[in-house]
């Protein structure tokens, strides 16, 4: 068995890499060690990058289609990991779940129609129906017992009018996950209001043992019936820049609706490198996903460490799937302008601001990536450290 180096430094600089190249652009300086974008800074699996190489030495890079290999790879990882066994005609590739929520609004809705999201949540989740004239309908989250909750009092009153509810599955930030109960409680009440239900499960690979990911389309009939689900190798494998992700709709009337669409607009065509690197990871990355998760998972219990010993005025939602955790800094009473500012110019790292995240309630918050060698994440608590105490 093959052991893989999490520890080794990989240096990203000067390759267009927009987690370190877009620093200057995005917070008005280079040397910031950066903690913000939700890629990696691991090397992409050696099974990946010698499937593009392959690819590589054939000299016509034409028009491509997506192989049978290729879909029984995918078809064969949602079987094992979800529990969703599939028919190919009820699969779409997208180059993108952000493109792929974008089509959904499009197809599914008209300018002015509300759509709900469960606040704080990935900014593109508050963007894109902003973006495209929808009205962006928010549904604050509590926190209980450390982690996210669902307000359902304040959900079912939100939802009602709704056209669709675009969910998180894991949450992100701080990749909460939602057990059945919880997901069938949506899928009853979206049912009952005729809500469609999209949800992102790019970080469904990443659930951190003991916690289990469940599908949202398999909890009930009426999720499976009134859903949309986007999955993707991208976060798992440190793969984003491929823009290879798939669409899954069980429901025949809601799948040739939206399908119809996507083959309107000619993206199923994909690339090369999309296809080839996808069934790459699909077909060889059980040994590999797991040593990353165990790496994952000690990243976590040091964050979590760190912060009860040297910063425990600050309150962390842990992440239960992902890399991902979400910071409050309320108790050392920083007006959020001095702390953003001193965690740029001061400490140099560049953290996620949680306003972009749903707004002014979320001023004292920010994410934290942790899907970096550990000497990298050590590095940047301690500058954090150093401004705080």
């Amino acid at each position: 068995m093959k052991k893989y180096d999490f520890d080794e430094p990989i240096e990203r600089r000067g390759t267009d890499c927009f987690k370190w190249d877009a620093l200057p652009s995005m917070y008005g300086r280079g040397d910031l060690l950066p903690m913000w974008v939700a890629d990696m800074d691991f090397r992409s699996p050696d099974f990946v990058m010698d499937a593009l190489m392959r690819r590589c030495q054939h000299p016509v890079l034409g028009y491509t289609m997506p192989s049978e290999d290729y879909w029984n790879a995918v078809k064969g990882w949602m079987s094992k990991h979800y529990g969703i066994n599939v028919t190919q005609e009820q699969l779409h590739f997208i180059p993108g779940i952000v493109a792929g929520i974008a089509y959904a609004l499009l197809c599914l809705t008209q300018p002015g129609d509300k759509v709900l999201v469960t606040t704080p949540v990935y900014p593109p989740f508050l963007n894109l129906p902003k973006g495209s004239e929808r009205t962006l309908v928010c549904s604050p989250l509590k926190i209980e017992e450390g982690r996210f909750a669902i307000d359902f009092d304040d959900f079912e009153r939100k939802v009602d009018g709704c056209k669709l509810f675009i969910m998180s599955n894991p949450h992100n930030p701080a990749g909460t996950v939602w057990g059945a109960d919880v997901l069938r409680h949506i899928a009853e009440i979206c049912q009952r209001k005729g809500v469609v239900v999209i949800s992102d499960e790019i970080h469904a690979d990443l659930t951190l043992p003991p916690h289990r990911h469940v599908s949202y389309s398999t909890v009930s009939e009426a999720a499976a019936q009134n859903s949309i689900t986007f999955l993707a190798p991208s976060k798992t494998f440190n793969i984003a820049g491929l823009g290879s992700s798939v669409c899954y709709i069980a429901d025949d009337r809601l799948r040739k609706r939206f399908f119809g669409w996507l083959d309107t607009l000619g993206v199923a065509g994909g690339n090369i490198f999309a296809f080839a690197g996808a069934e790459a990871a699909y077909a060889q990355g059980e040994e590999w996903l797991t040593q990353m998760l165990d790496y994952l998972k000690e990243n976590v219990r040091t964050l979590d460490g760190f912060l009860k010993e040297r910063l425990p005025k600050v309150k962390a939602v842990l992440p239960e799937a992902s890399y991902l955790a979400w910071l409050d800094f309320s108790a050392y009473g920083i007006a959020h302008k001095e702390l953003a500012d001193r965690l740029v110019n001061e400490a140099k790292v560049a953290l996620n601001d949680g306003t972009t995240f749903g707004g002014k309630a979320y001023e004292n918050c920010f994410r934290i990536n942790l899907g970096c060698p550990r000497a990298m994440l050590i590095d940047g608590l301690e500058r954090i450290e150093g401004i705080l105490n």
